[in-house]
């Protein structure tokens, strides 16, 4: 031990309490500080006496020593809060750099800093670290439970669509609409919705899925030309995005099949059909394929029947994963249960882990360099289905990184590899290849499943500062996918590629931000979010022009319809918040060129609601929610009765979409106004049906 002596230069003008608990202190007699935690306040008196210090020369040896007794020649170090503190005597005098506390300038300099100090914990600077989401209120609505995604806090600006709806269906207040001029309208309304909602249910009495009969569908392809444009379509689209299947291996099932129809095996017929029916949902056919679309439902039973039943080992098997793929696809493509799919995609998880996809193929015995290939594409191609589900479903994906080792597929092409191929050499990462729109979306998934955890998590809580580093990840990911598909757009990358990738990665950017969103009107630090909603939004709406991508959005169902209904959801708050802002201050007058793209980018919805009615939706709630919000931003710019136009709007949009179920029900053989009446308006709700489910516009009224 050696000590030595020093002088303390500098007296301590804070408080015994606040230096010991290392805190500014603003040396009041008491101090804010201690009257805040009522804790004693006590100055100690300055002395310039010497102060022993002792240095303590280190000790070699084993830091980890594993006898944990205190050696006796090593004094233990007290503990100040231990050492009792003896306050300063009210008579005793302050020391001398402590004096100048008492001059008044001084004194008032300090409160000035504490005020300070004090203001900018308080601010909404610092509010923006600590606003959060917690948990959400769980809505059941009919069967199902809808989580925080679905409603997407909105309440306020759907207000009077939703009272306007519920005095329709009987189940308002009372106190709304109830004028002479909108009473016959909502009484016509509600006679509409039940009719529109008989026809729909008799449209879909025919659905394979609504017989209870285990009836073998015969599983015929179309003409050998047609089936060839199909599959080949199939290929050109999907199947960058989703790898499931072994191009060249598929050509060789698919020669052998049509050689020998009958002899093909049940899941390669499966495959082949599938593949054929999803090509099919990029072709324009006009008014003259209702009879395919038949079939094509045929087709998709038969596989979820296959599938469901008796578990066999050929379905145990890559080819019974890849039928399971491509029907979880084609379900969500055309509305077959594509709501649902949720629930399919944890078998499909399951069955995979049951033969080993979540492990990666260097920890299994060996096998051959393409069926390394395979099971590593597939592993990646499922978990897309699952978060894709997830979010739409607003349910906890049932996988985590912490469950699987698989690594990412090799960037090569299939026709570098067959059965007899012993060793890859892969491409760069920045070379394109028919594996590289899949990298690119592997790459985001990390984040994506953190988002989903974060908002379908039983006991989360998402602060906004997880949010904008979420944002920024998925925005930096997208921005390299765009990125690269651009520099390799002459190597194949088509529009519905570029597509297809901003749509699946970046929708998860809407439900991402919306509860902040929300509160942009009352806190401008969250514009952001509502500037991000609102981008995305116009975005998924308005994708690069693509006659496949197209009418794929007018078609499909599940994820293909969910990212819409958002992004419907989105633009119709923004248009009317927009409305009743310029309201408010005085500019209605004034041409805003935003507000008419958002009333133009409405309309263009209204179209898409009314083309997909067109083609198989039974959903007119979309299209009369849609045509209520432009009537309502129009009746708040001229100012008259939001009441009457939105009860007005409501029944000219259902007497439309009346018609237009009426002439697809004409369409059908064997319709006729016997069918309606036959099909009970209140009968069972269905499981399948989405026509007038409450997850369109759920806005926070009547759900408290």
């Amino acid at each position: 031990m050696e000590r030595q002596t020093r002088r303390r230069r500098r007296p301590a003008l804070s408080c015994l309490e606040c230096r010991r608990r290392k805190i500014k202190c603003d040396r009041n007699e008491p101090c804010t500080n201690c009257i805040s935690t009522r804790s004693q306040c006590s100055f100690e008196p300055y002395s310039n006496e010497p102060v022993q210090v002792t240095r303590q020369q280190p000790q070699l040896g084993n830091a980890w020593s594993s006898n944990p007794a205190v050696s006796p020649s090593v004094a233990p170090i007290a503990n100040p809060r231990d050492t009792p503190v003896t306050p300063v005597e009210s008579g005793a005098r302050l020391p001398n750099r402590a004096i100048d506390v008492v001059n008044p300038d001084i004194r008032n300099l300090l409160q000035r800093v504490q005020k300070l100090e004090d203001a900018s914990a308080s601010s909404r600077v610092h509010e923006l670290s600590e606003a959060g989401i917690q948990d959400s209120q769980i809505t059941l609505n009919k069967t199902r439970m809808l989580g925080s995604s679905h409603r997407l806090g909105w309440s306020g600006e759907f207000a009077n669509i939703w009272e306007c709806y519920l005095e329709a269906m009987g189940e308002g207040n009372g106190t709304s609409f109830q004028s002479a001029e909108t009473r016959p309208l909502i009484v016509e309304i509600g006679e509409l919705l039940q009719k529109c909602k008989v026809i729909s249910r008799a449209l879909k009495v025919g659905r394979p899925s609504r017989s209870l009969s285990t009836h073998d569908f015969t599983m015929v392809p179309p003409a050998r030309e047609m089936a060839d444009v199909m599959a080949n379509l199939y290929f050109s689209a999907f199947e960058s995005s989703h790898r499931i299947l072994h191009i060249p291996t598929f050509w060789t099932e698919y020669q052998r099949y049509w050689d020998n129809p009958d002899g093909a095996p049940v899941a390669s017929r499966l495959k082949i059909l599938l593949v054929i029916c999803i090509g099919y949902s990029l072709h324009d056919h006009g008014n003259t394929d209702a009879g395919f679309r038949n079939m094509v439902h045929q087709w998709i039973h038969s596989a979820t029947m296959w599938l469901a039943g008796p578990l066999e080992k050929d379905r145990l098997n890559i080819t019974g994963l890849q039928v399971h793929c491509l029907t979880i696809l084609a379900r969500q493509i055309f509305s077959f249960g594509g709501d649902l799919v949720w629930i399919s995609t944890g078998s499909l998880v399951h069955t995979a882990m049951q033969i080993g996809l979540h492990r990666d193929p260097t920890n299994l015995p060996p096998m051959s360099v393409l069926q390394v290939e395979l099971r590593r594409r597939l592993w990646a191609t499922i978990l897309e289905l699952v978060m894709q589900a997830s979010l739409d479903r607003a349910m906890p994906p049932r996988i985590s990184f912490d469950e699987f080792d698989t690594a990412a597929p090799s960037n090569i092409n299939d026709d570098e590899m067959n059965e007899t191929t012993m060793t890859l050499q892969p491409h760069p990462k920045g070379t394109y290849s028919t594996t590289s729109m899949q990298l690119l979306l592997l790459d985001s998934l990390p984040t994506r499943l953190r988002i989903l955890q974060l908002l379908n998590g039983l006991h989360s809580q998402l602060s906004y500062l997880d949010v904008l580093a979420l944002s920024t990840e998925i925005t930096d990911a997208y921005r390299a996918c765009s990125n690269f598909m651009k520099e390799h757009e002459t190597a194949g990358v088509t529009a519905f590629h570029r597509n297809m990738t901003y749509y699946l990665v970046c929708r998860f950017l809407i439900p991402l931000h919306c509860p902040f969103a929300n509160k942009a009107r009352t806190n401008p630090l969250f514009q952001y979010s509502l500037t991000v909603s609102l981008e995305t939004a116009m975005a998924l709406i308005s994708p690069e022009p693509d006659e496949g991508f197209a009418r794929l959005i007018a078609i499909g169902g599940g994820m293909f319809r969910e990212g819409i209904r958002y992004a419907m959801t989105v633009i119709g708050v923004a248009l009317l918040s927009q409305v009743e802002d310029r309201r408010r201050d005085g500019t209605l007058n004034r041409n805003f060129n935003s507000t008419n793209l958002l009333k133009k980018s409405v309309e263009d919805m209204i179209a898409l609601a009314a083309e997909r009615i067109r083609q198989g939706e039974t959903n007119v709630k979309g299209y009369m929610f849609l045509s209520m919000i432009v009537a309502q931003a129009e009746a708040m710019e001229a100012g008259t009765s939001c009441e009457y136009s939105n009860a007005q709007s409501a029944r000219d949009s259902l007497l439309f979409c009346y018609d237009l179920l009426q002439a697809r029900a004409a369409n059908m053989s064997g319709f006729d106004d016997a069918d309606f009446s036959s099909v009970s308006p209140f009968g069972e709700q269905e499981g399948y049906g989405a026509d007038f489910d409450l997850n369109f516009f759920l806005p926070d009224t009547g759900f408290s």
